[in-house]
C-alpha cells in the first residue's frame, strides 16, 4: 500500500510518500517526507500568524508534492483512469470539452477560498498523470482552521482528480503513532506487550497525557488548562529576547549553562501543579514568573549571557520536572507497559534523556518510546503512518471537513 499524505496544520507545509510493506512482519518505508517551514516568515511575529500561514500554503503545496513525488521517484500511469492531461490542453471532441468543464468546475469548487492553489493545481493536473498511489490521508485537525483547510482542501482535490480514498488524520494521535513508524512488527503482536500506554503529547499548542488501550482506543486523563508547553517555551523565550520558536532557542541556551547548582543570580522558578492529585498542567504562571524576574533585574543583568542561561536552563528544568513528573504518576497509577513521547517539544534532549532515566528506575521493563528528532516536529510521514492503522476508514472526498478543535478519543 502506497500513501500519499498531507499536513498543515500550523506553518509547516508537509507532504510524505510512505509505502508499507510485509502481511505478518509490517514494515513502513518513507519514499519521500518533504517540508517547506516558515519559520522565518513567522520569526518577527513571536509566533504563528495564520492569515500568512494560509497564503503560504497555497503558494507551497504544489510544489512540495512534486518534490514528493520526484524523490519518491513514482511512476506514472500509461493510463490515467482520470482525464488525460492532453485532452485537458486539446480536446478533440465535446465528450471531451463536457468532461473538462465538469471537472474544472468541481475543482472551481473545492478551491472556492484558495484561488492560488487552484491556479497552481490546474497546472499540475495539466502535466502530471496520477501516480501509483492508493491512499490520500490529510490532517483534518487538531490545528489552526485556515491553514487545515487549506491542506484539506488540496487532498480533495487529488483525491477527486485521481479517484483515490481519502482518509481524515487526528494530528494528536499522528505524534503518537509515528512511534511505530520505526518498529517493524505485528499489529497482534504490539496489543499483547505494549499496551496499556501513557501518551505525553508536549507541543506548541499542546500538552496532553493520554491513555492508550490500543490502537485508536485513547482517552485524555490530562491536559494543560492554559498555555502549552511549547506555548511557555515561546512566550519565555521572547521575554529573554530569544528568537521563536521558543523551545529550541532555550535548549540551547540552557546547554551552554554546565553548573546550573552553583547559580549566580539565584533563579528558582516555580513547578506548577507538579503535586497535584490530577495529571493536568499549568503554564501560564511559570511564564508570569519568568517575567517578573526578568524585570526585577538590572538593565545590565537581564543582557548578561549567564543570566540568560541560567534563565533558560532554569525554565527547561521546570517544564521537565512537572511533565516527568506527571507522566510517572499516570504510569504507576495505570499500570502501564509503555510510555509514548510525541510532538515538537518531545525533540528536546533534556525531557528525552531525563523521562528516560526516571522511568528506568522505577521500572526496567517499562517501555519507552520517543520518535527521531526530525519527525517530532509536524511532518506528513505521521499522517501516513496513521492513516494505516485506520485503512478501514475511508471517506468520500466530499465528506472531509477541517475541525481545528478535534480531540483524540
Amino acid at each position: 500500500m502506497v500513501i500519499l499524505a498531507i499536513e498543515t496544520s500550523c506553518d509547516d507545509t508537509c507532504v510524505a510518500i510512505v509505502k508499507t510493506q510485509g502481511q505478518r512482519q509490517l514494515c513502513f518505508k518513507i519514499l519521500s517526507n518533504i517540508t517547506s517551514s516558515q519559520v522565518k516568515i513567522h520569526r518577527k511575529y513571536g509566533g504563528v500568524y495564520p492569515t500568512l500561514a494560509r497564503r503560504e500554503h497555497e503558494k507551497n503545496l504544489v510544489a512540495v508534492l512534486i518534490k514528493a513525488f520526484e524523490k519518491a521517484g513514482l511512476p506514472r500511469n500509461s493510463k490515467s483512469q482520470t482525464l488525460n492531461p492532453k485532452q485537458i490542453q486539446n480536446p478533440k471532441s465535446k465528450t471531451d470539452l463536457r468532461l473538462k468543464a465538469k471537472k474544472i468546475k468541481t475543482l472551481e469548487e473545492i478551491f472556492e477560498r484558495h484561488k492560488t492553489l487552484l491556479k497552481e493545481t490546474e497546472k499540475f493536473f495539466t502535466k502530471y498523470q496520477e501516480p501509483k498511489i492508493d491512499i490520500v490521508a490529510v490532517t483534518v485537525g487538531p490545528g489552526l482552521e485556515p491553514c487545515l483547510w487549506t491542506g484539506v482542501n488540496f487532498a480533495k482535490a487529488l483525491s477527486f482528480w485521481w479517484n483515490l480514498p481519502i482518509i481524515p488524520v487526528n494530528h494528536i494521535e499522528a505524534h503518537i503513532l509515528v512511534n511505530f513508524l520505526e518498529l517493524p512488527t505485528a499489529h497482534y503482536q504490539l496489543s499483547t506487550t505494549l499496551f496499556p500506554a501513557i501518551c505525553l503529547v508536549v507541543s506548541g499548542g499542546h500538552t496532553q497525557l493520554i491513555l492508550m488501550r490500543n490502537f485508536g482506543k485513547y482517552k485524555i486523563i490530562g491536559e494543560t488548562r492554559d498555555d502549552a508547553a511549547g506555548e511557555c517555551f515561546d512566550k519565555t523565550a521572547r521575554v529573554l529576547g530569544l528568537p521563536y520558536p521558543g523551545g529550541p532557542a532555550i535548549a540551547a541556551e540552557a546547554a551552554k549553562c554546565r553548573n546550573i547548582k552553583i547559580s549566580k543570580y539565584q533563579i528558582k522558578l516555580p513547578r506548577p501543579m507538579i503535586y497535584s492529585k490530577d495529571y493536568d498542567f499549568s503554564f501560564s504562571g511559570l511564564k508570569t514568573a519568568v517575567l517578573y524576574d526578568f524585570k526585577k533585574r538590572s538593565l545590565k543583568t537581564r543582557k548578561s549571557k549567564k543570566y540568560i542561561r541560567e534563565m533558560a536552563a532554569e525554565i527547561q528544568q521546570a517544564i521537565n520536572d512537572v511533565l516527568i513528573k506527571k507522566t510517572i504518576k499516570a504510569a504507576r497509577d495505570f499500570r502501564a507497559k509503555t510510555v509514548i513521547l510525541g510532538g515538537g517539544v518531545a525533540a528536546n534532549d533534556e525531557l528525552r534523556k531525563q523521562l528516560n532515566h526516571k522511568l528506568k528506575t522505577i521500572n526496567h521493563k517499562l517501555n519507552f518510546f520517543a520518535p527521531p528528532k526530525n519527525l517530532c516536529t509536524d511532518n506528513a510521514a505521521m499522517i501516513a503512518v496513521t492513516a494505516f492503522f485506520h485503512k478501514n476508514n475511508k471517506k468520500p472526498w466530499q465528506k472531509i471537513k477541517a475541525k481545528a478543535n478535534l480531540r483524540i478519543s
